[in-house]
């Protein structure tokens, strides 16, 4: 047996996701958790439910947390970590504060908690640590005996969730024809967000033109892009795009759209596009419509060769980078000196989140922060 890690002062973690709906019933009151607050007419909410209802009104994302919590426990038991490992999502069961109730009557009273997002912007980190400081709320409400909660600093640049991509980036360029393959050109996408939600983004000294959102992907895309011109010796054209974009036409967002970037390399003579999702822990609802189904569509009809490289899902890779994740924190929380694990330009993000990081259009009380009212 592997000698035990110590992963005190924790006693589990929390995995917190998204969620989606898991048949056709639950589509529009998912929808209705998401945008509750909005006004949205149930009608509207149909029309935009058709994503999940081309897919038998089932979300791809729970079940792929599932897979990733599967890899979590495997990997903690086979390093000796004794950990127990939860889950809540922010908008469908396992719904976060029934978690969160569960946890405390188990006894648990110091969670760290993995969010499946990588990079920081609001609806990436902020909104979570909203939803944190809800359920801890809604607990309190209860009387019942709050646990102090800390989240894993961001993890885009750990080598456990860029390998992964690197790896998936190889694969489609192989999966290319040989005689466009070289000549291929690499949109690196995430979700777009509101340019000025992107602007804020981070600690208040890396807000401004993007902020820390640009800036970490950029960072991400380019290490990939490095990595691939290392294995191939080919120096592959690359851009960072956007996709699923749903806010008002008026609202600036970020750009360029991936279908409308296909069409300008079309355009500007390029003869294959790998489309590299490194804005997505896993192959959710996002990159099967918006990647596998529209951008897929929009190269047929333009007759340009297209391939979507793999999210990490439940890469062993990445379970094992969220161990290591785990026991940076812990070691930071004891008091020990810690090198975090980090490549690229940027280094290793901050542990706990400032004031002023990732604000909210209106303020609200975010846990796992230096502005919590939970500490």
């Amino acid at each position: 047996m592997p000698d035990a890690l110590d992963a005190t002062p924790y006693d589990a973690l929390l995995l917190l996701s998204f969620g989606g709906p898991e048949g056709p019933d639950d589509v529009v009151p998912f929808l209705e958790n998401v945008t509750r607050g909005r006004g949205i007419p149930k009608e509207r909410l149909k029309e935009v439910g058709q994503h999940y209802f081309r897919f038998g009104g089932v979300s791809p994302i729970n079940d792929q947390n599932r897979a990733l919590l599967d890899a979590l426990r495997k990997d903690f038991a086979d390093h000796g970590l004794d950990l127990p490992i939860h889950w809540g999502n922010r908008n469908w069961a396992p719904y976060l504060t029934d978690t969160l109730r569960e946890m405390v009557a188990d006894g648990r009273r110091r969670i760290l908690v993995l969010a499946t997002s990588a990079y920081a912007s609001y609806s990436g980190c902020r909104q979570y640590r909203e939803n944190l400081a809800d359920s801890l709320a809604a607990l309190e409400a209860e009387g019942l005996e709050l646990p102090k909660i800390d989240k894993l600093r961001h993890y885009f640049n750990h080598p456990g969730f860029l390998e992964p991509m690197i790896d998936g980036v190889l694969r489609s360029l192989a999966d290319l024809p040989a005689d466009v393959r070289d000549g291929a050109h690499i949109a690196f996408s995430t979700h777009s967000i509101p340019t000025a939600s992107a602007d804020t983004s981070g600690p208040v000294e890396e807000q401004g033109d993007g902020g820390a959102y640009v800036r970490q992907h950029l960072d991400v895309a380019e290490l990939i892009a490095d990595a691939v011109r290392e294995r191939t010796g080919v120096d592959h054209p690359w851009q960072l795009v956007y996709q699923s974009r749903s806010g008002a036409p008026h609202i600036p967002w970020l750009e360029p759209d991936i279908c409308d970037h296909l069409e300008e390399r079309h355009a500007a003579g390029a003869r294959a596009v790998v489309i590299a999702p490194i804005g997505f822990v896993s192959d959710h609802m996002e990159v099967l419509y918006d990647l596998d189904t529209e951008a897929r569509a929009k190269g047929e009809e333009l007759g340009l060769p297209v391939r979507r490289s793999a999210t990490v899902g439940a890469d062993p890779r990445f379970a094992a980078a969220i161990r290591d994740l785990v026991l940076e924190r812990a070691a930071v929380e004891r008091g020990q000196d810690v090198t975090p694990c980090a490549l690229g330009e940027l280094g290793a993000h901050h542990n706990l989140c400032p004031v002023g990081c990732c604000p909210a259009r209106a303020p609200r009380p975010a846990a796992a922060g230096a502005d919590s009212p939970y500490a």
